[in-house]
């Protein structure tokens, strides 16, 4: 495993994006920091590198997965983008909500299969996004932790507690410590009704009031 320290140095992060992304493109694990946790980062449309991030994790493989994405341009490549999840995306804090909607037709694979639904959040977090602008597609965002275990927030601790598995992550950008925040509220909007499957940086009144202005 390569560890990358990142700086606050838009060059580094460059360099360290565009080697992270190399490793994405062959079904490679990067562990790197997001808005909220560190995630576990692969090709979210690849089996292969789908099927390692569950397994360093120890996840259910019934338990799907989310991913990141640059924009809801992005999105609209995999997902039903409707009026709801616009407006959501808009007036809500990048980073914090991850969505849930029906996928488009003809993407089968990575954390699509056998499901009908795609999730993603759009961070703004800078080393998410530069990660996506050199990857090009979607990247899966699960938090870096063993499935039911509380996630660290630091890099050393996080490989600690993965164990073996982690050995598994070919590069990991270190960002340090995060500061302490909630995970990403995740709304599913697969049906009728939305649903808030998880409240976590966002509350359920704030986006229960957007969606009632949408009503």
């Amino acid at each position: 495993m390569e560890v990358l320290h990142l700086r606050k140095d838009e060059n580094a992060l460059t360099r360290a994006a565009v080697l992270a992304s190399d490793a994405l493109r062959t079904d490679g694990v990067v562990l790197y920091p997001t808005d909220t946790l560190y995630g576990l980062g692969a090709d979210a449309l690849s089996d292969e590198a789908v099927a390692k991030v569950y397994a360093i994790k120890g996840r259910r493989e019934d338990k799907p997965m989310h991913c990141i994405v640059a924009d809801l341009e992005m999105a609209e490549r995999y997902g039903e983008i409707g009026d709801v999840a616009r407006q959501l995306a808009r007036e809500l804090p990048r980073g914090k909500v991850s969505f849930i909607v029906p996928k488009k037709k003809g993407y089968d694979s990575g954390i699509c299969r056998g499901i009908a639904s795609f999730g993603f959040r759009i961070p703004d977090n800078d080393v998410c996004q530069a990660l996506l602008k050199s990857f090009g597609g979607p990247i899966t965002a699960t938090s870096a932790n063993k499935s039911d275990e509380v996630p660290e927030r630091d890099v050393e601790k996080i490989l600690v507690q993965l164990g073996e598995p982690g050995l598994s992550i070919d590069i990991a950008l270190d960002a340090g410590k995060l500061p302490s925040s909630l995970p990403s509220t995740v709304v599913d909007l697969t049906h009728p009704q939305p649903l808030i499957v998880r409240e976590g940086a966002v509350s359920a009144t704030d986006i229960w009031d957007i969606i009632r202005q949408e009503d």
